[in-house]
Protein backbone atom coordinates (compact mmCIF):
# COMPACT_ATOMS: atom_id res chain seq x y z
CA UNK A 1 0.00 0.00 0.00
CA UNK A 2 1.41 3.36 -1.05
CA UNK A 3 1.77 6.15 1.45
CA UNK A 4 -1.01 8.74 1.09
CA UNK A 5 1.33 11.53 0.00
CA UNK A 6 2.66 9.28 -2.79
CA UNK A 7 -0.86 8.39 -3.98
CA UNK A 8 -1.80 12.08 -4.18
CA UNK A 9 1.26 12.84 -6.33
CA UNK A 10 0.55 9.91 -8.65
CA UNK A 11 -2.92 11.30 -9.32
CA UNK A 12 -1.43 14.73 -10.02
CA UNK A 13 1.24 13.48 -12.43
CA UNK A 14 -0.78 10.97 -14.46
CA UNK A 15 -3.15 13.77 -15.40
CA UNK A 16 -0.30 15.65 -17.11
CA UNK A 17 1.46 15.07 -20.41
CA UNK A 18 5.18 14.77 -20.95
CA UNK A 19 7.63 12.14 -22.15
CA UNK A 20 10.19 12.68 -19.37
CA UNK A 21 9.78 13.54 -15.69
CA UNK A 22 12.40 14.35 -13.07
CA UNK A 23 11.23 13.64 -9.52
CA UNK A 24 13.47 15.56 -7.15
CA UNK A 25 13.86 16.26 -3.47
CA UNK A 26 15.84 15.13 -0.43
CA UNK A 27 16.04 11.50 0.60
CA UNK A 28 13.24 9.88 2.53
CA UNK A 29 10.27 11.36 0.63
CA UNK A 30 9.54 8.40 -1.68
CA UNK A 31 11.08 9.21 -5.06
CA UNK A 32 11.49 5.53 -5.94
CA UNK A 33 7.92 4.66 -4.91
CA UNK A 34 6.50 7.55 -6.93
CA UNK A 35 8.60 6.72 -10.01
CA UNK A 36 7.48 3.10 -9.93
CA UNK A 37 3.81 4.01 -9.51
CA UNK A 38 4.05 6.46 -12.39
CA UNK A 39 5.57 3.73 -14.59
CA UNK A 40 2.82 1.32 -13.49
CA UNK A 41 0.13 3.85 -14.43
CA UNK A 42 1.63 4.54 -17.87
CA UNK A 43 1.82 0.82 -18.68
CA UNK A 44 -1.43 -0.31 -17.00
CA UNK A 45 -4.02 -2.10 -19.16
CA UNK A 46 -6.87 -0.35 -17.30
CA UNK A 47 -5.52 2.87 -15.79
CA UNK A 48 -7.72 5.14 -13.70
CA UNK A 49 -7.51 8.80 -12.72
CA UNK A 50 -5.76 7.60 -9.55
CA UNK A 51 -3.10 5.63 -11.41
CA UNK A 52 -2.65 1.92 -12.15
CA UNK A 53 -5.46 -0.54 -11.48
CA UNK A 54 -3.16 -2.91 -9.60
CA UNK A 55 -4.82 -6.09 -10.87
CA UNK A 56 -4.20 -6.37 -14.63
CA UNK A 57 -1.52 -8.45 -16.33
CA UNK A 58 0.70 -5.40 -16.76
CA UNK A 59 0.57 -4.52 -13.06
CA UNK A 60 1.30 -8.14 -12.16
CA UNK A 61 4.28 -8.21 -14.53
CA UNK A 62 5.77 -5.18 -12.76
CA UNK A 63 5.09 -6.74 -9.36
CA UNK A 64 7.15 -9.80 -10.33
CA UNK A 65 9.86 -7.63 -11.97
CA UNK A 66 9.20 -9.10 -15.42
CA UNK A 67 7.51 -6.43 -17.56
CA UNK A 68 8.84 -6.45 -21.12
CA UNK A 69 8.10 -2.74 -21.62
CA UNK A 70 9.77 -1.46 -18.43
CA UNK A 71 13.53 -0.95 -18.25
CA UNK A 72 15.05 0.05 -14.91
CA UNK A 73 18.36 1.87 -14.87
CA UNK A 74 19.91 1.61 -11.41
CA UNK A 75 23.23 0.81 -9.74
CA UNK A 76 23.56 -2.95 -9.39
CA UNK A 77 23.68 -2.63 -5.61
CA UNK A 78 20.32 -0.83 -5.64
CA UNK A 79 18.78 -3.33 -8.05
CA UNK A 80 19.77 -6.20 -5.75
CA UNK A 81 18.44 -4.36 -2.70
CA UNK A 82 15.08 -3.65 -4.37
CA UNK A 83 14.66 -7.08 -5.94
CA UNK A 84 15.22 -6.24 -9.62
CA UNK A 85 17.03 -8.92 -11.67
CA UNK A 86 20.43 -8.01 -13.07
CA UNK A 87 21.29 -8.57 -16.72
CA UNK A 88 22.54 -12.12 -17.26
CA UNK A 89 26.15 -11.09 -18.00
CA UNK A 90 26.35 -8.80 -14.97
CA UNK A 91 24.87 -11.45 -12.68
CA UNK A 92 27.32 -14.05 -14.01
CA UNK A 93 30.33 -11.77 -13.44
CA UNK A 94 29.23 -11.05 -9.88
CA UNK A 95 28.45 -14.71 -9.12
CA UNK A 96 31.88 -15.72 -10.45
CA UNK A 97 33.47 -12.99 -8.29
CA UNK A 98 35.02 -11.32 -11.32
CA UNK A 99 33.87 -7.99 -9.87
CA UNK A 100 31.67 -6.52 -7.17
CA UNK A 101 28.19 -5.07 -7.84
CA UNK A 102 28.50 -1.52 -9.13
CA UNK A 103 27.43 1.38 -6.92
CA UNK A 104 26.97 3.66 -9.90
CA UNK A 105 24.85 3.31 -13.03
CA UNK A 106 27.13 1.67 -15.56
CA UNK A 107 27.32 2.76 -19.18
CA UNK A 108 26.75 -0.87 -20.24
CA UNK A 109 23.30 -0.69 -18.63
CA UNK A 110 22.61 2.60 -20.40
CA UNK A 111 23.46 1.00 -23.75
CA UNK A 112 20.83 -1.66 -23.00
CA UNK A 113 18.35 1.17 -22.46
CA UNK A 114 19.21 2.72 -25.83
CA UNK A 115 18.52 -0.63 -27.51
CA UNK A 116 15.31 -1.02 -25.47
CA UNK A 117 14.04 2.41 -26.53
CA UNK A 118 14.40 1.46 -30.19
CA UNK A 119 12.30 -1.72 -29.87
CA UNK A 120 8.57 -1.96 -30.49
CA UNK A 121 6.36 -2.05 -27.41
CA UNK A 122 5.56 -5.64 -26.45
CA UNK A 123 2.14 -4.94 -24.92
CA UNK A 124 1.13 -2.00 -27.09
CA UNK A 125 0.97 0.66 -24.37
CA UNK A 126 4.39 2.17 -24.97
CA UNK A 127 7.60 1.68 -23.02
CA UNK A 128 9.00 3.22 -19.84
CA UNK A 129 12.58 3.78 -18.67
CA UNK A 130 12.94 4.38 -14.91
CA UNK A 131 16.23 5.82 -13.62
CA UNK A 132 16.97 5.74 -9.87
CA UNK A 133 18.89 7.29 -8.20
CA UNK A 134 19.58 9.40 -11.27
CA UNK A 135 22.54 11.17 -9.65
CA UNK A 136 24.44 7.85 -9.67
CA UNK A 137 25.04 8.10 -13.42
CA UNK A 138 28.67 8.71 -14.29
CA UNK A 139 29.56 11.29 -16.93
CA UNK A 140 29.56 8.84 -19.85
CA UNK A 141 26.26 7.26 -18.79
CA UNK A 142 24.63 10.66 -18.36
CA UNK A 143 25.71 11.81 -21.82
CA UNK A 144 24.40 8.58 -23.37
CA UNK A 145 21.03 9.14 -21.68
CA UNK A 146 21.03 12.75 -22.87
CA UNK A 147 21.24 11.64 -26.49
CA UNK A 148 18.24 9.34 -25.97
CA UNK A 149 16.26 12.11 -24.26
CA UNK A 150 17.01 14.48 -27.13
CA UNK A 151 15.62 12.05 -29.72
CA UNK A 152 13.25 9.71 -27.87
CA UNK A 153 11.35 6.98 -29.64
CA UNK A 154 7.72 7.98 -30.10
CA UNK A 155 6.31 5.57 -27.53
CA UNK A 156 9.04 5.73 -24.85
CA UNK A 157 8.62 7.67 -21.61
CA UNK A 158 11.25 8.38 -18.99
CA UNK A 159 10.98 8.93 -15.27
CA UNK A 160 14.13 9.97 -13.40
CA UNK A 161 14.10 9.99 -9.61
CA UNK A 162 16.83 11.80 -7.71
CA UNK A 163 17.81 12.72 -4.17
CA UNK A 164 20.50 15.12 -5.45
CA UNK A 165 19.22 16.53 -8.74
CA UNK A 166 21.77 19.37 -8.61
CA UNK A 167 24.39 16.73 -9.51
CA UNK A 168 22.68 15.96 -12.83
CA UNK A 169 23.79 17.56 -16.06
CA UNK A 170 21.87 20.83 -16.62
CA UNK A 171 21.03 19.57 -20.11
CA UNK A 172 19.32 16.49 -18.64
CA UNK A 173 17.35 18.60 -16.17
CA UNK A 174 16.25 20.95 -18.94
CA UNK A 175 14.83 18.09 -21.02
CA UNK A 176 12.62 16.80 -18.21
CA UNK A 177 9.49 18.14 -16.60
CA UNK A 178 10.44 18.74 -12.98
CA UNK A 179 8.39 17.64 -10.00
CA UNK A 180 9.47 18.50 -6.47
CA UNK A 181 8.46 15.83 -3.98
CA UNK A 182 5.73 16.76 -1.52
CA UNK A 183 6.44 16.63 2.21
CA UNK A 184 3.88 14.58 4.16
CA UNK A 185 2.17 15.96 7.22
CA UNK A 186 3.28 14.68 10.61
CA UNK A 187 -0.04 12.85 10.95
CA UNK A 188 0.46 11.10 7.58
CA UNK A 189 4.02 10.13 8.47
CA UNK A 190 3.03 8.88 11.91
CA UNK A 191 0.20 6.73 10.57
CA UNK A 192 2.40 5.31 7.80
CA UNK A 193 5.29 4.47 10.15
CA UNK A 194 2.91 2.79 12.58
CA UNK A 195 1.53 0.76 9.67
CA UNK A 196 5.10 -0.30 8.84
CA UNK A 197 5.47 -1.71 12.33
CA UNK A 198 7.43 1.08 14.02
CA UNK A 199 6.76 1.39 17.76
CA UNK A 200 4.44 4.37 18.15
CA UNK A 201 6.38 5.65 21.18
CA UNK A 202 9.52 5.87 19.00
CA UNK A 203 8.01 7.64 16.00
CA UNK A 204 8.36 11.24 17.16
CA UNK A 205 12.02 10.74 18.07
CA UNK A 206 12.81 8.93 14.83
CA UNK A 207 11.09 11.61 12.78
CA UNK A 208 13.19 14.23 14.55
CA UNK A 209 16.37 12.28 13.84
CA UNK A 210 15.32 11.95 10.18
CA UNK A 211 14.61 15.65 9.78
CA UNK A 212 10.91 14.99 9.16
CA UNK A 213 11.44 12.48 6.31
CA UNK A 214 9.42 9.31 6.93
CA UNK A 215 11.36 6.85 4.76
CA UNK A 216 14.59 7.90 6.48
CA UNK A 217 12.85 7.48 9.83
CA UNK A 218 11.84 3.95 8.83
CA UNK A 219 15.43 3.18 7.78
CA UNK A 220 16.66 4.40 11.19
CA UNK A 221 14.09 2.21 12.94
CA UNK A 222 15.16 -0.84 10.94
CA UNK A 223 18.83 -0.16 11.69
CA UNK A 224 18.02 -0.44 15.39
CA UNK A 225 18.33 3.26 16.20
CA UNK A 226 17.06 4.13 19.68
CA UNK A 227 15.52 7.64 19.81
CA UNK A 228 16.68 8.08 23.42
CA UNK A 229 20.25 7.14 22.49
CA UNK A 230 20.02 9.49 19.49
CA UNK A 231 19.10 12.44 21.71
CA UNK A 232 22.08 11.70 23.98
CA UNK A 233 24.56 11.43 21.11
CA UNK A 234 25.74 15.08 20.78
CA UNK A 235 26.74 15.38 24.43
CA UNK A 236 28.21 11.87 24.35
CA UNK A 237 30.40 12.94 21.43
CA UNK A 238 31.58 15.95 23.41
CA UNK A 239 32.80 13.47 26.04
CA UNK A 240 34.46 11.31 23.38
CA UNK A 241 31.90 8.50 23.77
CA UNK A 242 30.71 7.00 20.43
CA UNK A 243 27.44 5.73 21.95
CA UNK A 244 25.09 4.23 19.37
CA UNK A 245 27.56 5.02 16.56
CA UNK A 246 29.64 2.02 17.61
CA UNK A 247 27.02 -0.23 15.93
CA UNK A 248 26.79 1.70 12.67
CA UNK A 249 28.68 1.57 9.39
CA UNK A 250 30.83 4.33 7.97
CA UNK A 251 28.23 6.06 5.81
CA UNK A 252 25.56 6.05 8.54
CA UNK A 253 28.06 7.29 11.13
CA UNK A 254 29.20 10.18 8.95
CA UNK A 255 25.58 11.10 8.18
CA UNK A 256 24.78 11.20 11.92
CA UNK A 257 27.81 13.36 12.68
CA UNK A 258 26.86 15.68 9.82
CA UNK A 259 23.44 16.15 11.43
CA UNK A 260 25.05 17.08 14.74
CA UNK A 261 27.31 19.56 12.97
CA UNK A 262 24.36 21.00 11.01
CA UNK A 263 22.34 21.63 14.15
CA UNK A 264 25.30 23.15 15.99
CA UNK A 265 25.82 25.57 13.10
CA UNK A 266 22.09 26.37 13.04
CA UNK A 267 22.01 27.14 16.77
CA UNK A 268 25.19 29.21 16.50
CA UNK A 269 23.47 31.27 13.78
CA UNK A 270 20.33 31.72 15.89
CA UNK A 271 18.18 29.22 13.97
CA UNK A 272 16.32 26.24 15.48
CA UNK A 273 17.99 22.80 15.26
CA UNK A 274 16.44 20.28 12.88
CA UNK A 275 17.60 16.83 13.96
CA UNK A 276 17.86 17.30 17.75
CA UNK A 277 16.14 19.27 20.47
CA UNK A 278 18.09 22.30 21.61
CA UNK A 279 18.52 20.83 25.11
CA UNK A 280 20.29 17.81 23.59
CA UNK A 281 23.13 19.88 22.13
CA UNK A 282 26.31 20.92 23.98
CA UNK A 283 27.43 24.54 23.98
CA UNK A 284 28.29 25.54 20.42
CA UNK A 285 31.98 26.14 19.64
CA UNK A 286 33.17 28.80 17.19
CA UNK A 287 31.91 29.08 13.63
CA UNK A 288 35.46 28.41 12.44
CA UNK A 289 35.64 25.11 14.33
CA UNK A 290 32.22 23.98 13.11
CA UNK A 291 32.95 24.93 9.50
CA UNK A 292 36.26 23.06 9.61
CA UNK A 293 34.50 20.01 11.05
CA UNK A 294 31.82 20.23 8.36
CA UNK A 295 34.47 20.21 5.62
CA UNK A 296 36.22 17.24 7.26
CA UNK A 297 32.94 15.32 7.29
CA UNK A 298 32.34 16.08 3.60
CA UNK A 299 35.80 14.71 2.79
CA UNK A 300 35.13 11.65 4.95
CA UNK A 301 31.83 11.04 3.15
CA UNK A 302 33.65 10.78 -0.19
CA UNK A 303 35.76 7.96 1.25
CA UNK A 304 33.02 6.23 3.26
CA UNK A 305 32.88 3.25 0.90
CA UNK A 306 36.62 2.53 0.98
CA UNK A 307 37.69 -0.61 2.87
CA UNK A 308 39.09 1.12 5.96
CA UNK A 309 39.43 -0.47 9.37
CA UNK A 310 35.98 0.23 10.90
CA UNK A 311 37.25 0.48 14.46
CA UNK A 312 40.02 2.92 13.64
CA UNK A 313 37.68 4.96 11.44
CA UNK A 314 35.09 5.28 14.21
CA UNK A 315 37.78 6.25 16.71
CA UNK A 316 39.09 8.94 14.36
CA UNK A 317 35.62 10.33 13.63
CA UNK A 318 34.65 10.50 17.30
CA UNK A 319 38.00 12.07 18.20
CA UNK A 320 37.52 14.71 15.51
CA UNK A 321 33.98 15.42 16.73
CA UNK A 322 35.16 15.84 20.33
CA UNK A 323 37.93 18.16 19.20
CA UNK A 324 35.50 20.30 17.19
CA UNK A 325 32.95 20.52 20.00
CA UNK A 326 35.59 21.67 22.48
CA UNK A 327 37.28 24.16 20.16
CA UNK A 328 37.06 27.86 20.93
CA UNK A 329 38.82 29.24 17.86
Amino acid sequence: MNAPWIAAQVELLVAQRGHAWLLQGPSGLGQYALALELARAWLCDAPTANGACGTCDSCHAIDVRGHTDLEVLMPETVMMELGWPLPEKAQSDIDDKKRKPSKEIRVEAMRDVVEFAQRTSGRGRGKVVMVYPAERMNHVTANTLLKTLEEPAGDTRFVLASEASHQLLPTIRSRCLGHTMSWPTLAESTAWLAGEGVNESDIAGLMKAAGGRPEDALALARSGADPAAWSRMPKSLARGDPGLLSNWGAAQTIEALTKVCHDMLAVKAGAPPRFFDGKDLPAAPSFEALNAWSHDLMRAARNAEHPLNPGLMLEALVSRARSALHSSS
